[in-house]
């Protein structure tokens, strides 16, 4: 991988390869150096995720053309990604970072539209521009909008340079050279870059319109002509004016932000939290929100600080280093043998984890050793995986159960899409290569998931197919969402039969002592007995555990964060019997039940389906727990004439 940037006393800064554009359609530098004398042209660094002037690396870059524009578009299709919070959390950002800029000899763009226009726009009314910045994405859908705007930029007579940039945590050397297992990554020990300081712009502002910075009012008329945004997401925010030093900008308080420095000095009062000394206006607000963000050890980061990371206004690397600078600072200049303060700890794991889930996500979008290609959905702030498979006919959803991952459809999800359907597959949250974060995960929240999963990422009613615990949580889906789930096919799903009274959901969950420490004898007594359990699991084809199947179970055990989700077994809360749950959906589910299932009892279940749930189409299969993968014929076979029956009476619906 080519650095792309070589800056005196630091390590040089990585270039992405040219993995998403033709070097037909645009050029790529291999190396810029930031100190050579003036380049040719105006730079143009279009702003997504990088909310900042500190440790910027493309901001750097320009600042040695002869003219720069910052750029940010509001742009719905990244618009449509953002939560409450997260919008509210933007507009503060980018006001401050106007300002930051402004003391540093430029300016900050703002324009409304499709990214592809506005920039090309701009390149051809400044006509200079021989360059244009654009940070690399993980996310499908962003690589898609960068792709259509170096399309766009190629169709220019004089297509200025198309610059893709990271700013690398590690010093990676290649991307397709990083293992897969946590374990050997770490044990390559890697040095961490060191972040860059600020760039300051020497030449005089361009005389040109920088636009107005929107209010919310503005975003709610822009965005609501979309109707990719669901609307309800708006009439939660109330507007109201902000103190731009306040820690705690946004209307519901809950994370840090405004302008990089600010949020610098709350990380600086959260690092301290447990110090006695230093105790100043900082300390205290940060300390007022400590106890109901710390939901369990070490959580209180991602809560506080995780919008702020997700819209950039602060760089993981700068986390890091102002971690260990403050451990420095407790130890009379030297790292503690004996560990970190708890706050500190908790900073580095979050933005070390944070930074391995996205290289397993850049890696794969490079990589093409996976059965089926992979893309990236950020919900919340995470990063999820899902695959597609199919052009037309109707959308299924496949979820997996506990401890495994969208490819344990390996032959399921391509021959249900040559049945004649579009297939998605999914690997929840905590799970597989999908990030895992310190929060406390519920069945309700992973159903939450799904919910946006199928807004955002489908667009319209799927038939929902769930093993396991996967089939609990999509029972919930369709119970809260009903208007989501054409069909509800459950494959030995988790969950009861039995006559109920009804019962609310319990969203809040505790964390105890006797969980964390049952989730580590859990950890280690699968990563010993793994293949066993599995083969159990498979009683009539055990060679369908093989060692690809368990060696990616077992790399997953190792991920940073899989002991948190093993801790979730101790609270699932699965109280709610299937048949309330899919109480109305009666002629629409169907029941897929190995009879030879290890983990419950199939006769006794099946039993109290056809005692309890009327119009609810039973198949038994000799199989296990997985008969999707014991039997993976025969359920495709099941449940493409399953689709085909009911799509028949299903109208099209669409949420586009």
């Amino acid at each position: 991988m080519a650095p792309l940037f070589t800056i005196p006393n630091f390590p040089s800064l990585s270039f992405s390869p040219n993995t998403l554009f033709s070097p037909k359609r645009c050029r790529f530098r291999a190396q810029i150096a930031v100190n050579d004398r003036e380049k040719t042209g105006a730079a143009v660094v279009w702003l997504k995720h990088d909310l900042r002037i500190d440790d910027h690396p493309a901001l750097l870059a320009a600042s040695s053309h002869s003219a720069a524009i910052p750029l940010y578009v509001f742009d719905h299709r990244i618009l449509s990604r953002f939560g409450d919070e997260m919008l509210e959390m933007a507009v503060f950002a980018l006001r401050d970072l106007r300002n930051s800029l402004r003391d540093k000899g430029t300016n900050l763009m703002v324009r409304f539209g499709n990214a592809e226009n506005v920039i090309q726009e701009i390149v051809e009314k400044v006509q200079v521009v021989s360059t244009v910045y654009s940070e690399e994405e993980v996310e499908y859908g962003l690589r898609e909008m960068i792709n259509v705007v170096n399309d766009s930029l190629g169709t220019m007579p004089s297509a200025p340079n198309f610059v893709l940039w990271r700013t690398p945590f590690y010093d990676v050397k290649s991307l397709k050279g990083i293992p897969d297992s946590y374990n050997d990554f770490t044990n390559l020990q890697l040095p961490v870059t060191m972040p860059l300081l600020p760039a300051t712009f020497s030449g005089s502002e361009m005389e040109l319109d920088w636009g107005r910075m929107p209010t919310f009012d503005d975003l709610k008329k822009f965005v609501n002509a979309h109707p990719c945004k669901m609307e309800e997401r708006w009439t939660s925010i109330e507007v109201r004016s902000k103190n731009r030093d306040n820690v705690f900008v946004t209307t519901k308080e809950n994370s840090t932000g405004g302008r990089t420095s600010t949020v610098l000095n709350s990380l600086g009062a959260y690092l301290r939290y447990l110090d006695g000394a230093s105790r100043d206006d900082y300390w205290q607000e940060v300390h007022g929100r400590m106890p109901g963000a710390e939901s369990r050890d070490g959580a209180s980061f991602n809560k506080l600080f995780g919008t702020a990371l997700s819209l950039g206004i602060l760089s993981r690397r700068r986390v890091y280093f102002e971690a260990i600078k403050h451990e420095k600072e407790r130890n009379s200049g030297f790292l503690s043998p004996f560990g970190s303060g708890a706050t500190i700890s908790a900073a580095i794991d979050s933005v070390c984890s944070i930074e391995w889930y996205w290289l397993l996500a850049l890696k794969s979008q490079i990589s093409d050793h996976r059965r089926y290609h992979i893309r990236i959905w950020r919900w919340r702030g995470y990063l999820i995986q899902y695959t597609i498979v199919g052009h037309e006919g109707p959308a299924i959803l496949l979820v997996h159960g506990f401890g495994a991952f969208l490819e344990h459809y390996r032959d399921n999800i391509g021959s249900i899409a040559e049945g004649g359907n579009r297939v998605w597959a999914i690997t929840i949250l905590g799970f597989g290569k999908s990030e895992k974060p310190n929060i406390v995960y519920t069945e309700v929240l992973w159903s939450e998931m799904l919910r946006d999963f199928i807004l955002e990422v489908v667009g319209e009613p799927v038939h929902l197919v769930g093993n396991s615990i996967g089939g609990y949580i999509i029972a919930i889906v369709a119970h809260l969402w009903p208007a989501l789930a054409k069909s509800v096919v459950l494959i030995n799903s988790g969950g009861e039969v039995i006559p109920y009274s009804s019962a609310p959901f319990t969203k809040e969950r505790k964390t105890s002592g006797a969980s964390w420490l049952g989730a580590r004898f859990l950890l280690f007594y699968l990563r010993f007995q793994l293949k066993d359990i599995v083969q159990n699991c498979y009683p009539n084809k055990t060679e369908r555990v093989d060692n690809w199947l368990i060696d990616e179970m077992l790399r997953a055990s190792y991920d940073p964060g899989v002991a948190v989700v093993l801790e979730s077994v101790f609270s699932f809360n699965l109280s709610l019997p299937l048949n309330y749950l899919l109480k109305g959906f009666e002629d629409k589910v169907l029941i897929i039940q190995g009879m030879r299932d290890p983990i419950s009892n199939s006769k006794s279940k099946v039993a109290m389906i056809k005692e309890h749930c009327d119009g609810f189409l039973i198949k038994e299969l000799d199989a296990g727990h997985c008969p999707h993968d014991e039997m993976p014929e025969e359920v495709n076979s099941i449940i493409c004439e399953w689709i085909v029956t009911l799509s028949s009476k299903c109208p099209v619906v669409s949420f586009k």
